[in-house]
Order: structure tokens, then sequence, then C-alpha cells
């Protein structure tokens, strides 16, 4: 089957599978496109796929952590750099490790092997998490922990695998020389997307200068490309292409802070990277379920270790077993990490993540291993530098691959029980922080507004004078209403059914607009540039109203 033909057939049903799960809410998008996958993979069909784990590395993982990063809040970010350090570095180690050692004894795997699939399985999928919440989201704070934990722990797991990697292909390892080896790729992978993140930032810059509104389109090409180029740049010079992606995000993401884009800009990015993160994350799903039969198959007809083959039903105690250990790894560090946590935003008088059995369980089951982990172990080396078959490959491939779908389904059954029902404290700091936003902002528009109708310009005539003055006192008015609203009405359930209301009724009047306007169109009493113009206002209204939705729901 050619690439072309392929492509266009995974995006026709990555777009299919969407439309299935807004209409079966229950059932977990990612499962449901691994399940697609492997159906389309079994023989006779012809989608024989062979993935390339180079080249899927630099197609999806890059982009996809350069958006997460990029809209990640960065204040959750800083106030939550303890917790989740220590999950992304920590965590990761003592997965290594614990896998490491278990896998050596237990497996019979080398000791090089099997740390290397302790790091094969130590990253997690936030993706994969924000799927199967759906529409009982995770708390806050603990969501914020591990979103910041699958975007660290994704270059730390992988610098990890590499040098087991490199110890399974030499037979030499230094723990000193490792550590100092961490650091010098994590700094220069930081380093380098910081770097090309300011350099964007100086473009833009000067782009917008010169241009305007009219360099939207260069901003948002350069933009698309940066994940791509900070990833190259930084595996060009040895170091860590994801931290380079990640740091590129983050730093990018400070710098629009100081420096805003224009509206349409943004809009544009926003769409961009909604769109793209939905395809991504459908194709890497779907490219999963393509593998599954090839690696199944691989593991039962290959000689796997110490010259035995293995059942399908022992290689699945192998997956089970390794999926318990894992867990209970996660398990112990997340109480850990979330009472230290608790106790310090204790101290601190910060808003602080409950360290109960139940907010441990859904920490613990919200470590679902996805798409760095089937990169990572189909990127094994196949044979030693000798020659011979490396040991126990094809054993760790299948492992990874069914953790992979078994913490996928633990989390998609555990994770809704869970959440049903969890009684999460209002969030009173970020109600005030957006009502003393919008009053602030408010006294901007109203200093502003003063100052153009009291602008003297000779020119004017008393008429436009007038005029002038009348809009702006009718816009100051406004803006003085909005001041006067009490913060506890704001809080009351009846003012936000009548907001609710008022955004019912806003969105059937510019609905009704919509459709006036192609009636028109329809009898020829407007032309197609009018019908677009008239349109977009509507759908830069309905938008604002949407987003409100959205946020309040």
């Amino acid at each position: 089957m050619s690439i072309i033909l392929l492509v266009l057939i995974l995006l026709l049903i990555a777009a299919g599978t969407g439309l299935i799960a807004r209409f079966l809410p229950w059932l977990p998008l990612p499962l449901l496109q691994i399940a697609i996958g492997a159906a389309l993979a079994m023989p006779g069909t012809g989608f024989d796929v062979a993935l390339n784990p180079g080249i899927f590395m630099l197609l999806f993982v890059p982009p996809l952590l350069f958006a997460d990063a990029w809209r990640f809040p960065q204040r959750e970010l800083m106030l939550q750099r303890r917790p989740i350090i220590a999950l992304a570095l920590g965590l990761v180690l003592f997965t290594v490790a614990g896998i490491g050692w278990l896998g050596h004894a237990l497996l019979n795997l080398p000791l090089p092997v099997a740390f290397a699939l302790g790091a094969i399985l130590s990253p997690t999928d936030a993706v994969a998490v924000s799927a199967i919440s759906g529409r009982l989201p995770i708390p806050a704070r603990l969501m914020h922990m591990l979103e910041g934990e699958s975007l660290m722990n994704d270059a730390s797991a992988l610098v990890a695998f590499r040098f087991a990697v490199a110890a399974a292909m030499t037979g030499a390892f230094s723990l000193g020389q490792a550590s100092l080896s961490f650091f010098a790729i994590a700094l220069g992978g930081s380093g380098i997307g910081a770097l090309l993140a300011l350099a964007f930032s100086l473009v833009r810059r000067q782009l917008l200068a010169l241009r305007g509104t009219e360099a939207s389109t260069e901003i948002v090409l350069l933009m698309l490309v940066m994940p791509f180029a900070a990833y190259l740049l930084a595996e060009h010079f040895n170091v860590s292409g994801i931290l380079a992606a990640v740091t590129a995000g983050i730093t990018l993401n400070r710098t629009e802070l100081r420096h805003h884009d224009q509206t349409r800009t943004r809009m544009q990015l926003d769409n961009l990277w909604e769109v793209l993160a939905f395809v991504f994350n459908a194709v890497v799903f779907l490219l999963l379920g393509l593998q599954l039969p090839h690696i199944i198959g691989d593991a039962l007809s290959t000689t796997i270790l110490d010259g035995r083959n293995f059942g399908l039903g022992t290689l699945s105690l192998y997956v089970l077993g390794t999926t318990l250990v894992l867990l209970s790894l996660r398990a112990l560090w997340v109480t850990g990490v979330i009472r230290l946590s608790s106790l310090s935003s204790r101290r601190h008088g910060n808003a602080r993540v409950p360290a109960s059995p139940r907010v441990v369980a859904i920490g613990t089951l919200a470590g679902i291993r996805g798409t760095i982990t089937l990169a990572a172990a189909l990127s094994l080396p196949v044979q030693l530098p000798g020659g011979d078959a490396l040991p126990g490959r094809e054993l760790v491939v299948f492992i990874a691959a069914g953790v992979i779908l078994l913490t996928l389904i633990l989390g998609s059954v555990g994770l809704p029980l869970l959440l049903r029902g969890l009684a999460s404290a209002p969030d009173h700091q970020h109600f005030e922080e957006e009502r003393r936003a919008r009053q602030a902002a408010a006294r901007a528009a109203i200093r502003a507004l003063e100052q153009y109708s009291q602008q003297d310009d000779d020119d004017q005539d008393q008429d436009r004078r007038n005029a002038l003055e009348a809009v702006s006192t009718q816009l100051i008015d406004g803006y003085r209403r909005r001041l006067t609203i009490d913060d506890r009405s704001l809080r009351s359930r009846r003012f936000e059914h009548d907001r609710g209301l008022h955004r019912q009724a806003r969105l059937a009047a510019l609905r009704a607009e919509r459709q006036e306007y192609y009636r028109l169109r329809r009898r020829d009493h407007i032309d197609d540039h009018t019908l677009r113009r008239l349109v977009q206002e509507l759908d830069l209204a309905e938008m604002a109203l949407n987003v409100r939705r959205r946020e309040s729901s």
C-alpha cells in the first residue's frame, strides 16, 4: 500500500473515531483506535505497516510535547516543580531500578536489557489520561502534577534507555560517567530549546513590526516548524531532543506574556494545534494497533530467550506480572510525593492534593503508558555488534506493548469509577483571580476610553466630538456596571443559571442570524464576500460564548 493512501485512510479513520466518541462518550478513544488499528492489520486486509521508530519519534513526539508544554499553565508548573521533578526524575530512576532488577531476577533477562525494559516502561502518557478521564476530570492540582510529569519524564526515560542500550551493546557501564552525561544531555537539550524559542520570539516581533496582521501566516508556519527544528538540532549535538521541544514550548509560553501576538495569529495557532494534537494522537494509537499482530507474531515465532519459545499464556502472565510490579512501584512513589507535597502546601498555606487512598489510586492508574513506550521498545537494536541477536528483545517489545494495553484498560475501567462522585472543593482562588482580573481590565478600558473621548483634534467638527463623547460614555457605563456586580451574586447558583440562559439565548440568536445570511446569499441578495465577512463576525461572537460555556462546565 502506498504511503499516501495509508495516510489518507488513517486520517479518515481518525475523524471517524472522533465522531464515534461523541456518540459513545463512555468508550475510551485510545482503546477504540488501537482496536481499529489491530483489526486493520489482520491478514488479508493489506495493511502491512513496518514502523520506523526514528521517523515515528521525529514526526509525532516533538509536536505533541511542544504543544502540551506551550499550553501548560506556567504558574502551576513553578508551584508544583518539586513533585513534578520527583515524579519525572525520581520515579523514572526508581522504576528503571525496580523493573531492571526484577526483570533480571525473574525473567532471566540480561541486566542491561532488563534496565532498558525499565526505561521503556517509565514514561507516562497524559494524553491518554485526559481522553479516559473525559467528563469526570481529575482534580486540577493532581492533573497538573501528572501532566507536568509526562512532559518531563519522557526525556529522563529516554536518556536512561540510551545508557541501558549502550551498556547492552558494549558490556560497559560507569555510574559516574552516566550521571555526568545525563545532566549534560538534559542541560544541552534545554538550552537549545530555549535559545531557539527566544530566536523565534525575536523574529516574530520583527515580522509583526514590519507587516502587522499580514504576518500571521508566516508566524504560524514558523511555530509549526519549531518543535521539529528544536528536536533535530538537539539530536544533532547528541543532547535531548525531547527536552529541547518541551523547553521551546515552555519558553515561548513565557515570552508571549511580554510580547503579544495579533488576534488573528492567536486564533490560527490555537486552531492549528488543536487539530494537529487530535490527528497526531489518533494516528499514534492507530499505528500502535497496526503493530500489535506483528508484535504478537514475532514473540510467538521467535526464540525469545535461552533457546526457549513461550506460548501466549506465558507471555500474557509476564505482561500481567510486569504491570502489577510497575503499578506497585508507582503507588509507593506517588504516596510519598503526595504526602510531601501536602505537607509543603500546608506549611505555605497553598491548596493541596489530599493524600487519601483514593487520590493515590487515581495517581497510580493515571500512569498510563503510550507513545514513548512504543517508540522506545521498537527502537531496541535487533543485533549485538558481533552479529548475535540481542537477548530478550522480542520479549521486551511484547511486554511493552502488553503494558500499554493493560494500563489503558485498567485506566479506562478504574479511573471513571474512582473519579465518580469525587468531592472537589470549589476553586475559590481561581474564581477570585478571574474576578480581580476582569475588574482590572474594566478599569483599564475606562481609562483608555476617557483618554480617547478627550483627545483634542482640531480637524474634528463639533458633531463628531459629540458623537465620540456619546459613544465613549455608553461604553464606559457598561464597564462601570461590570465593576458594580457584587461577587457574592457571581457565586450564586441563580447568577450562574441566568448567565447560562443568556448564553443559550445569545447562541440561538446568532444561529438565526447566520441562517438568514445564508438565505440571503441563496437568493443572491448578497455576494460571497459579504457573506463571509458577516458570518465571520458571528463565528467570533459564538466562539467567545462557547469558550465561556466550556469553562463554566
